[in-house]
Order: structure tokens, then C-alpha cells, then sequence
């Protein structure tokens, strides 16, 4: 059984959950409360696992991998039906690049820490912080949505008629960013996209809402 650490709200970790529902795995869901506790990922016993202190983690054989892109890319070698990244190297590239536009230059910046050392440490005021998260969700999307329409409108998905890693990491981002109340009217290849992705219950069942730990 592969034991995933994971938060309910945590972006990565909602990845990792499409993507073990897409490929049908069945997993032991560890709920690690990032606020509860001083924040339970800080703990000695959790950091034995992650030593970064964040989540998912994903144990296999009683050996922890880190960081969402790596498990996903792992599970997809290792569970290669249906495939998360496409047989053609360009394709490959293309879809990698835009799904580490959402991870690595997106997220970081609206991540729980970094919003909580902006609060806690640089004493910004709410509705700064809220402002500084909005800004940097616009300005993500707006390039998000010039690539996704490059691609072409005609897939039903980010790319092509099935969900690729792409899909796996706008949903997260979509839905931390309805939580900021970021409109999405100006991006609307993103709105449909998501929409057509929340159609599955793959990520209908990886939703933070119905995880054993939402509240």
C-alpha cells in the first residue's frame, strides 16, 4: 500500500492525488495539518520523511519520495496507463514546460509559507497579502492562457483529449485561486480546461473538499 502524505489544501499534493486516482492506485492517506500544532510538516517525526518540511510525501516500500512533479512522473513510468506525458519528445517538452509554468514559477510564490512569512515576519497587512497573491496569480494565468491557446482550441484537455501533467497542476492552481477570489472571465481557455477536468471523478475524488482532513 503507498502511504501519501498529504494536506487537503496543499496544491502539490492535490497533483499527486489525480494522479493516483487516474491510474487507479489505491493509497493511505496521512493528513499532515500544516497550520495545527505549529504546523505538524515542522515536526521531528515528519521530517525524518521530508526534511524540507513540506508535503506530499509518497512512501513506497518504505522509501519517501518528494516533491509532486517527481512522484507523478515516477507514478506514470511505473503505471504507465493512462499516460500523464505524451510518446513524442517536443510533445513531452511542451507539456512538461507549461505544467513547471504552474509549479515553478506560479505556485512558489502564493505558497502557505511564503504567504505566512510575508504576514508573520514583514508584517503585511491582510489585504496586502491577499493584493501581493492576486498579482502574481493574474500575471501567471495571463501567460498560462497565451500558451494554452497556442496549443488550439480544439483538445478537450490542456493538451489533447486526455489529462496530461498539465491539467494536474492547473486544477490546484484554479482552485487556490477561486479561494483569493481571482476572476477568471479574462482567462478563458483556463476556466474551460478546468472545467472539463473536474468533469472526472479522478478530480472529483482528489478535490480538497471531500479529503479526510477537510474542514
Amino acid at each position: 500500500m503507498l502511504e501519501l502524505y498529504s494536506y487537503f489544501r496543499s496544491s502539490a499534493s492535490f497533483r499527486v492525488r489525480i494522479a493516483l486516482n487516474l491510474k487507479g492506485l489505491p493509497y493511505d492517506y496521512k493528513g499532515v495539518h500544516l497550520l495545527k500544532e505549529g504546523g505538524m510538516q515542522l515536526k521531528p517525526e515528519y521530517r525524518a520523511l521530508n526534511a524540507d518540511g513540506v508535503v506530499p510525501t509518497l512512501v513506497v516500500d518504505g522509501r519517501p519520495l518528494i516533491q509532486s512533479m517527481a512522484i507523478i512522473e515516477y507514478l506514470d513510468e511505473t503505471h504507465p496507463t493512462p499516460p500523464l506525458l505524451p510518446k513524442d519528445p517536443l510533445d513531452r517538452a511542451v507539456v512538461r514546460g507549461l505544467a513547471q509554468e504552474i509549479a515553478c514559477e506560479i505556485h512558489p510564490l502564493n505558497n502557505l509559507r511564503v504567504l505566512k512569512y510575508l504576514k508573520h515576519e514583514l508584517g503585511v497587512t491582510e489585504a496586502a497579502k491577499d493584493a501581493w497573491y492576486r498579482h502574481w496569480i493574474e500575471q501567471g494565468f495571463a501567460s498560462l492562457e497565451t500558451n494554452l491557446a497556442q496549443l488550439g482550441q480544439a483538445s478537450r484537455y490542456a493538451f489533447g483529449d486526455s489529462p496530461t501533467l498539465i491539467d494536474l497542476c492547473l486544477v490546484p492552481q484554479v482552485f487556490n485561486s477561486q479561494r483569493f477570489n481571482v476572476d477568471l472571465t479574462p482567462f478563458p481557455m483556463i476556466a474551460r480546461v478546468h472545467a472539463a477536468c473536474m468533469e472526472l471523478e479522478a478530480f472529483q475524488k482528489a478535490a480538497p473538499g471531500v479529503q479526510p482532513d477537510s474542514e
